[in-house]
């Protein structure tokens, strides 16, 4: 799995970093919130460590950021400031968690674990876009009531899509952490999007695959607003 650690502390970083990779995660670490939250549009993320004082963008704009473009991340608050104050600031505005500085680093992995055994038992089997929904479980797409069948590779595609809604995936990112595929051509996943378009939006007014170009790819309800 992959992790996203947001801190400015140098040393606190590397002891994080350090100490998940020995737990066998892959971590990536951004030193500002303007950083991660780039990192963040063009990687898949399992959870995100976010420190709370950070240069320029602080941890609580980073937060709200992301719920409110609807990233459905784990975030695990982390901050030196221990009011209770913080801590409901912090978890209203969508933190999942809340650790405080300084940390036996035994609690941090622990907190983590929980977090990602939550997500995992609650993400939801049905995906909804609209009138779209994709059955993870069996692997089943019907849109308007009407089942449609899908290749392997447009189905891990359209539920990537699905379970980041309103996200723009690059082609880089589903070549390589969605279909773990670097060899492919560069036009495959072009190909592909427009074999899902005929599948999934031709004969419906509303289109739910968008294309924004020059970054990659998005399913996305126009009819919501932010």
């Amino acid at each position: 799995m992959r992790i996203l650690l947001i801190e400015d502390d140098e040393g606190i970083a590397e002891m994080v970093a350090d100490g998940l990779k020995e737990a066998h995660f892959t971590v990536d670490v951004a030193p500002d919130g303007v950083t991660g939250l780039e990192l963040l549009t063009c990687e898949i993320y399992s959870l995100l460590v976010l420190d709370l004082m950070l240069p320029g963008m602080d941890g609580w704009s980073v937060c709200r950021r992301l719920r409110t473009q609807r990233n459905p991340i784990p975030i695990l608050m982390l901050t030196a400031r221990n009011t209770v104050e913080d801590r409901i600031a912090g978890l209203e505005i969508g933190a999942d968690d809340y650790l405080s500085k300084p940390f036996d680093f035994g609690e941090l992995l622990a907190r983590i674990r929980a977090l990602l055994r939550r997500d995992k038992s609650q993400r939801a089997c049905i995906l909804r876009v609209g009138d779209l929904e994709v059955d993870t479980r069996h692997r089943h797409v019907t849109r308007a009531g009407k089942e449609i069948s899908l290749t392997l590779r447009e189905y891990t595609l359209l539920e990537a899509l699905a379970a980041h809604e309103g996200q723009i995936l690059s082609r880089e990112l589903i070549q390589e952490h969605i279909w773990l595929d670097e060899e492919s051509y560069s036009n495959t996943v072009d190909v592909h999007i427009a074999q899902l378009r005929k599948k999934i939006d031709a004969g419906h007014p509303v289109k739910l695959i968008h294309t924004v170009y020059g970054f990659g790819y998005a399913l996305k309800n126009p009819s919501h607003t932010e």
